[in-house]
């Protein structure tokens, strides 16, 4: 009995430690568009293999590229990372998924993908201006010449060609690498068909293999970074403070402006991507808005200077401040789409909500529908006095400078804009206005 105890016990430690020197792989997928939310994936990933004592981290992709400025950060992130990282290009890495891959310390393929194509291209598909070319050329030659340069018989060369990178970027020639391709030309290690038979040329058969698995928040703070729900973000955003302001207190457009903001800002807050200039100015919008609508009468300065300070805001907000080489030109300009898209959308949302087709709780409450009838207390201006404008009448008695006229059987109230007007004299009416008609004496 004893003697079985020591042979488990022995087991067991064997077996701790063999685990315990076990190698480690870290993977992390990127199989989606590159934006904010893999951003923030791609960080936390990297965190937990840094905590987990990963030995190398492979990345795993079928991506056709996305934002410059998220994957520029993604890129600035792997270039300094302590861990050994491997891009497994398990399907597709194009546009911004071929910086990414460039920047890992190793690249293998399977044997279909293909990695390149970085022209930037704007929604339509269709290549933007020269100075956006010219900035991705510089991202990947940089990032090619990051891995310094190889003995080549008795001569350097680059590890990686600066040329071919530039290459990719070139709208005329747009460079794509099959696998095999890559491989000849120095931009891949190997090819691979799966992870394990990568795993085995890179002498780590049999190594401790942990994935990386988004929680619930990761998804949602996925879901509230992209695009489309921005522009709804904002629609609402705007929308809400614009029916707030012409709504009596604070009611329920203000509730889902708060709520709007709040999400909006959320996944920026948590990737920590929020310049503080962003809040300073989405803050003080917010409050020249509330002196617009609480103190100041009418709507004016206040107003318009908030409204401009929500706007530069949210644009704002949309811009990586993580990225080492600054603001990316075409990342402002997405800023900007997105924005403007969501500004016509709470237009088309206030109209009509506003308009006849609009439920009746909203335009019940609204200023812009309110009917100030005679009914409820309201004295309207009776109008129909201007029709006699230009036309001749009679004073009834002296206009000094006020009296009262006579025409067509009917008698007004009138003021002289000249001198005194004595009773049965010829007068012209010239105009009509804060409910009074205004004549002079008729030669």
């Amino acid at each position: 009995m004893k003697t079985l105890r020591f042979f488990l016990v022995t087991l067991l430690i064997l077996t701790g430690i063999s685990f315990a020197n076990a190698q480690k792989v870290y993977v992390l997928p990127v199989e989606s568009e590159i934006d904010l939310s893999i951003f923030h994936h791609f960080k936390k990933g990297m965190a937990q293999a840094k905590e987990t004592g990963a030995d190398i981290i492979i990345l795993r992709m079928n991506t056709y590229g996305g934002a410059v400025d998220a994957a520029d950060s993604i890129r600035t992130a792997l270039l300094r990372s302590q861990i050994p990282t491997v891009a497994f290009v398990d399907v597709n890495a194009a546009s911004a998924g071929a910086l990414i891959a460039l920047a890992c310390d190793s690249v293998y393929m399977s044997p279909a993908a293909s990695m390149g194509s970085a022209t930037v291209v704007n929604g339509a598909g269709e290549p933007m201006p020269a100075k956006y070319q010219s900035y991705m050329s510089t991202i990947m030659r940089a990032t090619a010449e990051h891995h310094g340069k190889v003995m080549d018989g008795d001569s350097l060369r680059w590890r990686r060609s600066p040329d071919i990178a530039a290459s990719m970027v070139n709208p005329e020639v747009s460079v794509s690498l099959t696998s095999s391709q890559a491989v000849e030309c120095g931009y891949a290690e190997g090819i691979a068909p799966d992870l394990e038979a990568l795993l085995a040329d890179l002498q780590m058969s049999g190594a401790y293999v942990e994935y990386y698995n988004s929680s619930l928040s990761d998804d949602i703070i996925g879901f509230l970074s992209s695009a489309a729900v921005r522009a709804v973000l904002i629609m609402l955003i705007l929308g809400g403070i614009y029916m707030e302001m012409h709504t009596p207190g604070l009611g329920f457009a203000g509730a889902v402006s708060t709520v709007a903001a709040v999400l909006y800002f959320l996944p920026l807050f948590i990737v920590g991507s929020v310049p503080a200039w962003v809040i300073i100015c989405f803050v003080l919008g917010i409050v020249l808005i509330a002196l617009e609508i609480f103190v100041i009468p009418g709507f004016g300065v206040c107003g318009i200077a908030g409204i401009v300070g929500v706007v530069m805001a949210l644009a704002g907000g949309m811009l990586s401040a993580d990225s080492v080489t600054g603001f990316d030109i075409s990342a402002v300009g997405r800023a900007v789409i997105t924005v403007f898209a969501g500004g016509v959308m709470a237009l088309a949302l206030v109209l009509y909500l506003t308009s006849s087709h609009g439920p009746k709780i909203f335009r019940r409450h609204s200023e812009l529908m309110t009917e100030l009838s005679v009914a409820d207390g309201f004295i309207g201006v009776d109008m129909s006095p201007k029709k006699y404008v230009g036309q001749l009448a009679v004073s009834v008695t002296v206009l000094r400078p006020a009296g009262k006229i006579e025409i067509g059987g009917n008698i007004f109230d009138a003021v002289s804009t000249g001198e005194f007007i004595g009773a049965g004299k010829q007068v012209k009416i010239l105009r009509y206005e804060n409910a009074q008609l205004y004549v002079s004496e008729h030669e």
